[in-house]
């Protein structure tokens, strides 16, 4: 009975044993999957964007990414295929994206987003990829010539972008829109004088709506560039972005997407 006891006890020690050898190779087995889940998530660069900036950004049925196109979306795809990832891109309000990116909802914004200092201290921005200055576009007929005519007018900018703050720093009053093509309605039905807007997203506009024009003065709007995002401190990601954006720009990539989308309808 002792011996049978004993045996017993060995039989029962070595089925823990391997239980436990079984745990720990789930466990690992679990570990090891998660680590795959992690490093399949590497291969994707979320980009956030406002998709109401044509020719840089805007919604279509049938895009480079998505639903998504335009100068911006176009980059964006050749910089993810320049570091073997896949690019996905999320549309929200502008005013959103430098809070998304800080919480890690995007893992970088390319929005037609100028550099500025105020901006610099919450982000890291690439290398400039586009520079551009603010236009005012205005009715054919139109008695606005200069920035300084604009006094007493009725001016539509878009929330957040550089329009506003140009117009803002002259001193002005001025209703702000959400969209592009809210503003720009406005003037079209005769409910504002002026919209004042980047120059590359007036000519698109200018170009699909029959009796406007673009009025510029480059004493009163200084050039600006436009950069891509990222969180700050991120600068594994910065340098693949900057390696591509140079690689772009050298190969005329970007020339070629600004004179494309441009001319191009969006929809």
């Amino acid at each position: 009975m002792k011996k049978m006891t004993k045996m017993l006890s060995v039989i029962l020690t070595v089925a823990m044993m391997a239980a436990m050898l079984v745990a720990c190779g789930s466990s690992d087995s679990k570990k090891s999957d998660e680590k795959t889940e992690s490093t399949d998530s590497k291969d994707t660069i979320k980009f956030g964007t406002n998709a109401e900036f044509p020719p840089f950004e805007y919604v279509t049925q049938e895009g480079v990414i998505g639903e998504f196109d335009g100068i911006d979306i176009a980059i964006a795809k050749d910089i993810a295929e320049e570091n073997g990832m896949e690019a996905e891109v999320e549309n929200m309000e502008f005013d959103s994206l430098i809070v998304a990116l800080q919480n890690g909802q995007v893992d970088a914004v390319i929005a037609g987003m100028t550099v500025t200092d105020e901006r610099a201290e919450a982000v890291d921005f690439s290398t400039p990829y586009y520079t551009a200055t603010q236009v005012m576009v205005v009715k054919d007929g139109s008695d606005i010539t200069k920035a300084s005519d604009m006094e007493g007018k009725k001016i539509c900018v878009i929330q957040g972008y550089t329009g506003e703050t140009c117009v803002k720093d002259l001193g002005y009053d001025y209703e702000a829109f959400k969209k592009g093509t809210e503003a720009i309605m406005e003037l079209v039905n005769d409910k504002c004088d002026v919209v004042v807007i980047d120059s590359a997203t007036a000519q698109k506009y200018v170009a699909d709506n029959d009796g406007l024009k673009i009025v510029e003065d480059n004493d009163a709007f200084d050039s600006e560039e436009y950069a891509i995002a990222v969180q700050k401190g991120n600068t594994e990601l910065l340098d693949k972005i900057n390696t591509a954006i140079e690689k772009l720009i050298s190969d005329g990539k970007v020339s070629e997407y600004a004179a494309k989308y441009t001319d191009a309808d969006a929809e």
